[in-house]
């Protein structure tokens, strides 16, 4: 006769110290005595989202596959870095982004509604109080619907200060348009036609992000003083991870160990970061953000990585740049990059004249982009999650708003989805669509069906994105 000893803990368990509260991994002591956790995760999946968002189009010619249907054996220059992702890429071409064309008879208007992304709604235009989207982002409807019974229902993330003096950022458009990709719906009175919205801040600063992932009421004051004696948020829990551990079985105290020293190293980064961030004094910027645009979008990757695996959340947005930057990107000597930067500005680059030389030039600075959604695909890739792994369970949309740059031509628009999106999504595709007549509505409404949230309209659509699921 054999008897079943494992202990039961209850799956949201949360070790708690002084201004911490530490989420813990799914492990077999959270699943029912003789339960596989890899049998219990596959009967109730839980799906990811990340929407992505850098503005200035992509260099064309060097995005495209040639042929519509399955991946080429080369990707196009810009897409090299999905490679090795290939089975779980689709690469969109075709998608017209009505939403951020200038009203007709208008010029330049179209820099200042990133907000469009993901509503298909041209922004309201004014720089008052009332600027609205008219809909929440896809983003929020995903969050209300996958993310209400976690610690934060969504992360908002930027890589470039979306801070404004100014409330008037170009043409007539709230600033609060291109700082943030991410809006909730607020209550409309009866007698107003049009849904009013509210921006979500986007989080620049990864040690913040850090904070709400793992704090609970820690003061600016305790946190100043974890960083200048370079002590850990782990610290606080010392006692509890103790005592959690007498209660594990080997495998998940390598579990929780594994965890902890993500958690750790991700610590000491940021902690360098601000260290060298207080070197350069002429960059005014708050301590733990990384003065390398690559270290500073690494590490917030590593952290949606660390808040999947921890189910703290679900849902996460990322402006990877504002509009109109003049951003100059230097990154790590790679094969893919073995000059180790660009001398283009993202603004400037996008302006390539159609000249050949000009748009191979941008094209590279399209391709590290890229590139740097890759690299947490791969982390995800890396995370198993059951019997798959968090990227099989996860859909990551990366956009933009223009085809050709160069002559704010808002059609053919760059469009790639990476992850399985828990089984509805085949790899290895790229999707071709007829030329200005698929908005890029039709895939935002795609793209919250395969969430449970049902919806037949999403901004200018015309029905679910076709050949897509």
């Amino acid at each position: 006769m054999s008897f079943i000893t494992k202990r039961h803990i209850p799956r949201r368990t949360f070790l708690r110290g002084a201004g911490v509260t530490l989420a813990l991994p799914l492990i077999d002591a959270m699943l029912p005595a003789g339960t596989a956790l890899a049998q219990t995760v596959a009967a109730e999946p839980k799906q990811r989202f990340v929407g992505i968002f850098f503005p200035h189009g992509m260099g064309p010619g060097h995005w495209e596959p040639a042929e519509e249907g399955p991946l080429p054996a080369k990707l196009p220059y810009i897409l090299e870095s999905l490679d090795g992702l290939r089975d779980q890429t689709v690469v969109l071409n075709g998608l017209w982004s009505q939403s951020a064309e200038p009203p007709e008879g208008t010029t330049g208007s179209d820099h200042w509604v990133a907000a469009a992304y993901l509503t298909g709604i041209k922004p309201r235009k004014t720089a008052g109080a009332d600027a609205t989207t008219g809909s929440a982002t896809i983003d929020q409807l995903i969050a209300q619907r996958i993310g209400q019974d976690t610690l934060l229902p969504s992360l908002q993330l930027a890589v470039e200060d979306p801070n404004s003096s100014s409330s008037n950022c170009g043409e007539g458009y709230s600033c609060s348009y291109t700082n943030s990709i991410s809006w909730i719906e607020l209550p409309t009175p009866e007698n107003e036609k049009v849904q009013r919205t509210s921006p979500l801040p986007m989080e620049l600063n990864p040690q913040t992000v850090f904070e709400r992932l793992f704090g609970d009421g820690s003061t600016p004051e305790l946190r100043a003083q974890r960083m200048k004696q370079s002590s850990s948020i782990l610290d606080s829990v010392t006692t509890e991870l103790a005592g959690l551990r007498k209660q594990l079985g080997a495998t998940d105290v390598q579990t929780v160990n594994q965890y902890t020293d993500e958690i750790r190293t991700i610590e000491r980064r940021i902690q360098m970061a601000a260290k060298n961030s207080n070197s350069v004094p002429e960059i005014d910027l708050p301590p733990g953000i990384p003065e390398q645009f690559d270290e500073h979008i690494r590490l917030h990757w590593k952290l949606v990585a660390l808040a999947f695996k921890a189910d703290i959340t679900r849902v996460v947005t990322l402006l990877g740049a504002r509009d109109l930057t003049s951003r100059v990107y230097q990154f790590p000597k790679s094969p893919l990059y073995p000059d180790g930067g660009s001398s283009v500005s993202f603004h400037g680059g996008s302006h390539h004249q159609d000249d050949p030389v000009q748009i191979r030039r941008y094209a590279t600075l399209n391709r590290y982009h890229v590139s740097t959604m890759a690299y947490l695909a791969e982390e995800l890739k890396g995370i198993p999650d059951g019997d798959k792994t968090l990227l099989d369970r996860s859909l990551i949309m990366y956009g933009t708003n223009m085809g050709n740059s160069n002559q704010h031509q808002h059609y053919d628009v760059p469009h790639i989805l990476v992850g399985g999106a828990n089984g509805q999504l085949k790899g290895n595709r790229h999707l071709k669509y007829e030329r200005k007549s698929t908005p890029t509505g039709n895939l935002l409404v795609s793209v919250l069906n395969m969430y449970g949230v049902d919806k037949s309209k999403q901004g200018d659509s015309t029905g679910p994105l076709a050949k897509l699921v």
